[in-house]
């Protein structure tokens, strides 16, 4: 009980952070989206989106898996860009940077916490990263925490939703126009 209350404690207070993220969206969903990232929670992982959005890797990125009442899936800067890019593939790829160990907490995965995607493998972090709509705890110690929406929830709920059980956005997906860093 007393982990249970800790975890949500740190939600609630909102984790000390380094920095956030503010993320210009087009599409079905225009809008801003910002983010506080937990540096204290998952330090690797905020250190690499960081340097991915300071680098501009994350603008023109598209919203590839989106499934109702889950999470908004976006972040593949290999195979998921909007300009050129063949859709079929977005999802599969991450960053040319190295792939992450889990830094799994107590944190639940609550409407608005974003979290890392992964493969199978629990240390396969890169590039990749959802956002949750709504509640998802199955999630919970098997995925990495990495922040929490603080502005534009309605802009996260407007995105363009996928089909089937996998979620893929059928023709123009929803895209992060333009990530940047902020204080």
């Amino acid at each position: 009980m007393r982990k249970a209350l800790t975890a949500l404690a740190l939600l609630a207070a909102g984790p000390a952070f380094a920095s956030g993220l503010e993320i210009q969206v087009e599409g079905e969903a225009n809008g801003t989206i910002k983010i506080d990232l937990f540096e204290d929670v998952a330090p690797k992982h905020v250190e690499q989106i960081s340097a991915l959005a300071a680098e501009g890797q994350y603008d023109g990125v598209v919203f590839h898996r989106v499934i109702e009442g889950f999470m908004a899936q976006t972040g593949d800067v290999e195979f998921g860009k909007l300009e050129g890019g063949d859709m079929s593939y977005a999802g599969r790829g991450g960053s040319s940077r190295p792939d992450l160990p889990a830094e799994f907490s107590d944190l639940p995965f609550d409407r608005g916490v974003v979290g890392m995607a992964r493969s199978q493998s629990p240390n396969s972090a890169n590039s990749q990263f959802f956002i949750m709509f709504d509640a998802g705890h199955f999630l919970n110690g098997q995925y990495t925490v990495v922040g929490k929406v603080t502005e534009g929830m309605d802009v996260v709920d407007a995105i363009k939703r996928g089909a089937g059980n996998n979620g893929s956005v059928i023709g123009q997906p929803d895209a992060m126009t333009k990530v940047t860093v902020t204080e």
